[in-house]
């Protein structure tokens, strides 16, 4: 799995002056294009975007200290123009061109990534594999920004306009047991799931009943059959720091261990249980996923 990476991420490398043709790189890692981008923006810590934003400005950096023309080595990495080129050096760099070409000038490099294989997994990770028919989900929503790391100011404004009914609400359209509700839902986000780009975020319930039972002025969500992978997530301590690592474990361990990959569905989080203090708590993350052919 690992060398089927790498041998991707060797394609970004052949081709940083060229179109980055993202088909082409899940092909060359057996995989979908939209796990290859999921995955990849967990093992690298960064949307596949900004790495290759990051590698070219990089590279670019040579061709600028060594004073080629500022449009020339625009048009090489594939912008328009010498001040399109110059802002994303800018946000890479911290400085423009001509700043850097000034003696003593620092630059920031974005190192080439490679996998490699380290032993962990001594941790279980409590799963279940579930098949589900079509449902749907219901409940208020908005789009709000991606926020990487650290609490989502929008998401938590989101939450406290809701009015103090919404659990009633809820529970009048809930159906389902499995996924239990209220739950978060997260869908509808932008290919690279770039820090702050927008996404469609629910806090609703798994239903059966027809759009007609559904309060109009809900989001309801049509949500096909799939298999589902669901994580369970319990902590003593550290409950919101265990919420984000079930992330980076299911994509980072799990995923390459098994033989599934990720399904674009709406993802969702279910706090079952929290204490006062929002320190412990149990959760469950839901993933919808295919077998790998």
């Amino acid at each position: 799995m690992l060398e089927r990476w790498n041998d991707a991420i060797d394609l970004i490398e052949e081709n940083l002056d060229a179109q980055i043709d993202v088909a082409a790189l899940a092909r060359a890692a057996v995989t979908s294009e939209y796990h290859f981008r999921r995955v990849f923006s967990v093992l690298a810590g960064m949307p596949l975007s900004e790495y290759v934003r990051r590698r070219r400005m990089s590279v670019a950096a040579a061709d600028v200290l060594e004073g080629k023309p500022l449009i020339d080595v625009a048009v090489r990495f594939g912008y328009g123009s010498a001040d399109a080129f110059r802002r994303a050096f800018v946000a890479v760099h911290g400085l423009t061109p001509e700043q850097a070409r000034r003696p003593g000038a620092i630059l920031t490099a974005q190192p080439r990534l490679r996998l490699r294989l380290t032993i962990e997994g001594s941790i279980p990770m409590r799963h279940r594999i579930i098949d589900l028919e079509p449902f749907r989900i219901a409940g208020p929503g908005a789009r709000i920004p991606l926020v990487y790391r650290g609490p989502n100011p929008d998401m938590i404004a989101f939450h406290r306009s809701l009015p103090p009914t919404i659990a009633d609400q809820l529970a009048a359209i809930s159906d389902m047991d499995d996924p239990a509700g209220p739950f978060s839902v997260s869908t509808d986000f932008a290919p690279d799931r770039a820090d702050g780009s927008e996404f469609h975020y629910v806090y609703g319930v798994a239903t059966r009943r027809s759009a007609a039972d559904i309060p109009a002025s809900f989001d309801t969500l049509e949500v096909p059959a799939h298999t589902w992978v669901v994580f369970d997530v319990a902590a003593e301590t550290g409950f919101f720091d265990a919420l984000q690592q079930v992330w980076a474990d299911a994509y980072g361990d799990w995923f390459p261990s098994h033989p599934y990959r990720t399904v674009a569905a709406p993802e969702i989080l279910a706090v079952h249980e929290r204490s006062d203090d929002g320190d412990s708590g149990r959760a469950e993350l839901w993933l919808a996923v295919e077998r790998e052919a």
